[in-house]
């Protein structure tokens, strides 16, 4: 780690900022070191709050008279640092391929609302409740309400609404400061609808939004190191109720209705379902079987039966005998699909579920759709188009689920953003015979590397 000083704006006491951010994570906690191994650090005034530059070699840009005027205590620099870090571990567009000052907002609630419920403590809130105004609207969607979390008090800038607008308010930031926390694409769902660019385009969002940061698109390329490192850091903070291992935040099984389409490539899919079934190279799926069909017939053979009934002076007038048969036979064995179904696979779903539909004879009859819980499905739910996902991704569910049930060939369908196995959960993938389709274009096939057997990148659909 580096501390450097912009060009623009010289600043006195080079390390202050490093000395300040050093001093508000407790000691040897949430991986620091392998962050800051990783990051210059930039005291500036280019930018309004603070930034993470997403290059090759990235920097954590800080203001510091934002720091000195909103920031001035541990607690709450450490509130700063980890929203910023949230932007860049969730600053993917899968969900919003355009990025707006309304989503940007979308953005910072969703992520305030987290990192308060990760430290709901008054003297970390303190950095929300301080820049933004409970009076305001829509800026008290930024904060957490007062009294919270010993009670829920309606802001008044919710209150003023009116009438036609003030339900969905509420419903919002109940949401994003309850138990369960709230997900992007719910709170974009409402929010819009009532708020425009222009409401909120005044408005200081913490972290950086600017080209260049974590809400630009193709983070993880432009910046692949520091994606990883990042998210293993907040894998390992204290979690709320619904912990993040993927991309998103929610824990509640919704269900949808997905149009399955006919996928663009097949054989690539269909190479690694006969890998882990066990085939042969050229090997077909059914091969002809030369069998014994037990008939009745009058013609004297050789059986218990006829032998028995002889020797008590009876006749049979028919034996039991055989024939020989040929038939078709089938070869290998019925693979497990686990299928990714969390918000970053919404652009690919419906390919998605048409390529399982075309390789159906190598699929297991029950199907494990996958977000941060697993919900079985038939063929034919697959077929109808059922969907239910929470919106989150989390591979421990996989495991979990193989272990339970005893899997030992199964192929993962996803993007790859699904956290590294650890444990018992990495031992129990690593055991099976395990192949991973990667969908989409913008894919991780770092988290399952350790464990996968085979791999492929496709192109369906998309």
């Amino acid at each position: 780690m580096t501390i450097q000083q912009s060009e623009l704006s010289p600043i006195k006491n080079q390390k202050s900022i490093e000395d300040k951010i050093m001093e508000c994570f407790p000691s040897g906690a949430y991986a620091l070191s392998a962050l800051l191994r990783l990051l210059d650090i930039v005291e500036t005034r280019e930018v309004p709050t603070a930034a993470v530059e997403c290059k090759i070699q990235p920097l954590l840009k800080v203001n510091p008279d934002f720091v000195a005027k909103h920031a001035q205590t541990p607690e709450k620099l450490l509130m700063l640092v980890m929203h910023e870090l949230h932007h860049v571990l969730l600053g993917h567009t899968t969900l919003f391929p355009t990025v707006t000052p309304v989503q940007n907002f979308v953005f910072d609630t969703v992520i305030n609302g987290l990192t308060c419920r990760m430290f709901p403590e008054a003297e970390y809130t303190a950095l929300l409740t301080g820049i933004y105004a409970a009076e305001r609207f829509p800026e008290c969607l930024l904060r957490p309400p007062q009294g919270w979390p010993n009670r829920f008090t309606i802001s008044k800038g919710i209150s003023d609404l009116p009438d036609t607008i003030r339900a969905r308010a509420l419903e919002i930031h109940r949401a994003l400061y309850s138990d369960c926390g709230a997900t992007y694409q719910e709170v974009f769902d409402i929010l819009p609808k009532f708020v425009s660019d222009d409401d909120v385009i005044k408005i200081v969002l913490l972290g950086g939004h600017a080209k260049g940061g974590a809400t630009e698109g193709n983070f993880e390329g432009r910046s692949p190191l520091l994606f990883d490192v990042v998210r293993g850091i907040v894998e390992q903070w204290p979690q709320p109720p619904d912990p993040i291992k993927g991309r998103s935040l929610a824990d509640l099984i919704n269900q949808e209705l997905i149009k399955p389409k006919a996928p663009s490539n097949r054989a690539v899919l269909r190479e690694l379902f006969r890998k882990v079934a066990g085939f042969g190279k050229g090997e077909n799926i059914r091969r002809r079987d030369t069998g014994d069909l037990p008939i009745s017939t009058p013609i004297p053979v050789l059986d218990r039966r006829s032998i028995v009934m002889r020797s008590l002076g009876q006749e049979p007038l028919l034996h039991q005998g055989s024939i020989a048969f040929r038939r078709s036979v089938r070869v290998g064995q019925k693979v497990h699909v686990y299928l990714d179904v969390s918000g970053s696979m919404n652009g690919v779903k419906e390919a998605l579920y048409g390529a399982i539909l075309d390789c159906k004879e190598f699929v297991h009859p029950q199907v494990h759709l996958f977000s941060t819980q697993i919900a079985d499905i038939s063929m034919n739910d697959l077929k109808r188009g059922i969907c239910r996902s929470t919106g989150g991704t989390d591979i421990v569910c996989v495991a979990e689920s193989m272990e339970a049930n005893k899997v030992r060939r199964a192929l993962i369908v996803t993007d790859g953003f699904v956290g590294q196995p650890r444990g018992q959960h990495f031992s129990t993938l690593a055991r099976a015979k395990l192949a991973v389709a990667y969908l989409g274009l913008n894919t991780n096939m770092n988290d399952l590397a350790k464990v996968t057997d085979f791999s492929k990148h496709i192109q369906i659909g998309v």
